[in-house]
């Protein structure tokens, strides 16, 4: 039977007395834990995969982080892999060298974290005093006919690089590459011969330049502290240069070595530890995307890496790009995408994800237990302090907590958007300093909330007011056939709302069945045709002693011009036919919304909340007589969140919540009949329907032969 539902049942009232605390301030006392640590707790699934995940530290053990923007992904993510990181060995410094026995194709060095810089340093003064005292040992080498001072010098000054390299050993000093610099520099002496041009400039110009002694220095290309932890790196603009690094331009008088021109991307600075990227940023790289991840690809393939000029499109730098080496890196990529994204981007590339096996499911909703009550409190509390906000009631942090429900319209469970959540918190601070209160209240919640509703009301309100003009016919009073009011949803990003559609229905002799005007014009999607389909299989169902049925019955969404989807309407649409069927009024105070299946139930909907209170406030604008309401599923009861001021008006006896579980049960409430006495009206009707369908058949002529 239809149930009108009690003030008690349309929303949920969190008791603030269960938080055993006065206001938010005294959770900052109790818990040193920051908010990042409370937010997982909501997420305890997802923790443990990740932390699962980043201690697997072999190739091919990539994250892929699924969940939705707001939910926490990519500050939760950082905070667990930063937490990991402490746990690993600092990375490795990277060098580029000049490789002597390979006309100057670029050596890479990894040595321990600190030492790359040591040797850098090391070499800029071993080059700065080279090129001071060259012209004395060139003079040496003429004197005596011999290259031993040469020799003698630089063996001496790599003596003084090698000792102040203090923070490797033994075995890490780049031994071969000191002979070879050393063999370089002994040769290219060894070879000059002191002349003259016509000017009267000697040749010793030639090498005090820095194409010479540039090809002694080194350039740095990762460069790490001695205690610092593991590299994470978050690279919130991926491009092909921040990623994979890329050749810095020279112009054409440059003298600069190749070598010293290469700059490191982000996965070779994340090196030994953590880089983490958004799927979408990718994908939304309409120039590069697709280069990108097949980039991506083969790095995971092959776990090595090669800098190239991405971004000159001349041949500068050419002969380097084709002569350098790969450099093998070992990172642990952490990928955020959305759902859709990774469903899209598997259907297209799914050899790219047998990459990232240890996937992380962040949850949209969790259930409103105690346990997260507490979490969720302490979150706000952090995120108070960090903020530097004034602190909130225990009443005020029940208000957001009810706002979490709202969001997902949810009596049983909270929704993960902590982005959302932060923003009402802000915007309820601001509130309480605007009245110049020293505490958050209650009453600065549902201010903000009211705020937040009335920046995007303009086109409900615009809407509404068309209804009220009469210019969309929507009738709220009395009864009539074949007419009802359904429940619409608009959801514009910030603006969702909902708003009464008239729907009518016409029934006439014929054998076209159930048809919409909407699909015949076709301007209804699939998901409403669906629901059509599944009333009109009701139908035949309901009078199968009747079949075929004799019947064209007609509906159309009055007054809509921008297309309708959604099965939500198929109740109304079913008691708009059996109305005009029967030739029984309905109820127009009432509002109907409610899905159908084959067998008479009502299945729930969406947009609930913002469905009654949008029928509310057309109905209050009107002027509400206490005959108003809504006629809803039974099985959306959980989901009610609805605002004070539809309960208020519950209270008083000015609108009704009214619940239905089958057909039998929404009929009943809309006619004051049974479904039983509809039937045998509409069977009456169907029956001379048929009747008038022979009689008007045309007659069929025999002949004799």
């Amino acid at each position: 039977m239809p149930q009108i539902l009690t003030p008690q049942q349309l929303t949920l009232d969190i008791d603030a007395k269960q938080f055993g605390f006065a206001d938010t301030s005294e959770l900052i006392a109790k818990n040193h834990n920051d908010a990042q640590y409370q937010a997982w707790v909501a997420q305890a699934e997802a923790k443990k995969a990740a932390e699962f995940g980043l201690n697997i530290q072999h190739a091919g053990f990539n994250l892929l982080a699924l969940g939705e923007p707001g939910s926490g992904r990519t500050t939760l993510m950082l905070s667990v892999m930063h937490e990991s990181a402490g746990k690993l060995p600092a990375a490795s410094d990277l060098l580029a060298l000049y490789l002597f026995e390979s006309n100057g194709k670029p050596l890479f060095l990894k040595l321990p974290a600190g030492a790359g810089t040591q040797l850098k340093q090391a070499l800029d003064v071993f080059v700065r005093n080279f090129a001071k005292d060259l012209s004395t040992l060139l003079e040496a080498k003429i004197q005596q006919a011999s290259i031993d001072p040469v020799k003698i010098y630089i063996e001496s000054q790599l003596a003084t690089v090698k000792a102040s390299l203090t923070l490797m050993n033994a075995e890490q000093m780049p031994v071969h590459y000191f002979n070879a610099l050393k063999q370089d520099i002994l040769e290219t002496l060894d070879a000059w011969q002191p002349s003259s041009s016509a000017d009267g400039e000697s040749n010793l110009e030639a090498l005090l330049t820095e194409s010479f002694f540039g090809r002694y220095r080194a350039n740095v290309l990762v460069e790490h502290h001695e205690a610092q932890v593991a590299p994470v790196i978050y690279d919130n603009d991926p491009g092909l240069q921040s990623l994979f690094g890329g050749i810095e331009g020279a112009s054409e008088a440059s003298n600069i070595p190749d070598f010293m021109r290469l700059r490191a991307g982000n996965l070779l600075r994340a090196d030994g530890g953590y880089l983490l990227l958004h799927l979408r940023d990718i994908l939304a790289d309409e120039q590069n995307g697709a280069h990108i991840l097949e980039k991506l690809h083969r790095f995971l393939r092959n776990g090595t890496l090669q800098i190239e000029d991405i971004s000159s499109s001349s041949n500068q730098g050419g002969s380097l790009i084709s002569a350098q080496a790969a450099i093998p890196v070992f990172v642990k990529l952490v990928l955020i995408s959305t759902r859709e994204d990774y469903y899209e981007l598997l259907a297209l590339k799914p050899d790219f994800f047998d990459y990232f096996p240890i996937k992380i499911e962040f949850k949209d909703q969790v259930k409103a237990t105690p346990e997260n009550y507490a979490a969720y409190a302490a979150f706000i509390a952090h995120k108070i302090q960090q903020h530097h906000c004034n602190h909130f009631t225990a009443d005020a942090v029940a208000a957001l907590l009810q706002a979490m429900h709202r969001l997902i319209e949810d009596q049983t469970r909270l929704s993960t958007q902590f982005a959302v959540l932060e923003k009402l918190l802000l915007e309820s601070a601001t509130a309480a300093s605007l009245r110049g209160a020293d505490l958050v209240e209650i009453q600065d919640v549902k201010s903000a909330i009211q705020r937040k509703y009335a920046r995007h009301s303009y086109i409900e309100s615009y809407i509404r007011d068309s209804i009220i003009d009469k210019e969309l016919i929507i009738s709220v009073y009395g009864e009539c056939i074949g007419q009802i009011n359904g429940l619409t949803h608009i959801d514009l990003s910030e603006a969702s709302f909902g708003s009464p559609v008239r729907i009518s229905a016409n029934c006439y002799p014929g054998s076209r069945g159930v048809l919409t005007i909407d699909r015949e014009v076709r301007m209804s999607g699939p998901t409403h045709d669906k629901g059509v389909m599944i009333l009109q299989s009701w139908l035949h169902t309901n009078f199968a002693p009747l079949n075929p049925l004799n019947l064209t019955a007609s509906l159309v969404f009055e007054q809509e011009y921008s297309g309708v989807d959604g099965d939500s309407a198929s109740c109304a649409e079913l008691f708009a036919l059996l109305s005009s069927l029967a030739n029984v009024t309905i109820k127009q105070g009432i509002a109907v919304t409610g899905a159908l299946n084959q067998h008479g139930e009502v299945l729930p909907v969406g947009g609930l909340n913002e469905k009654i209170e949008g029928y509310f406030r057309v109905c209050k604008e009107i002027g509400l007589n206490g005959e108003q309401g809504v006629l809803m599923p039974e099985r959306n009861m959980r989901h009610l969140m609805l605002s004070d001021e539809v309960i208020d008006a519950v209270k008083a006896g000015q609108f009704k919540i009214i619940t239905m579980n089958t057909v039998a049960d929404g009929i009943a409430e809309l006619t004051g009949q049974s479904l039983q006495a509809i039937n045998s009206l509409a069977e009456a009707v169907l029956r001379e329907f048929k009747q008038t369908l022979e009689a008007n058949a045309p007659m069929t002529l025999s002949k004799t032969i």
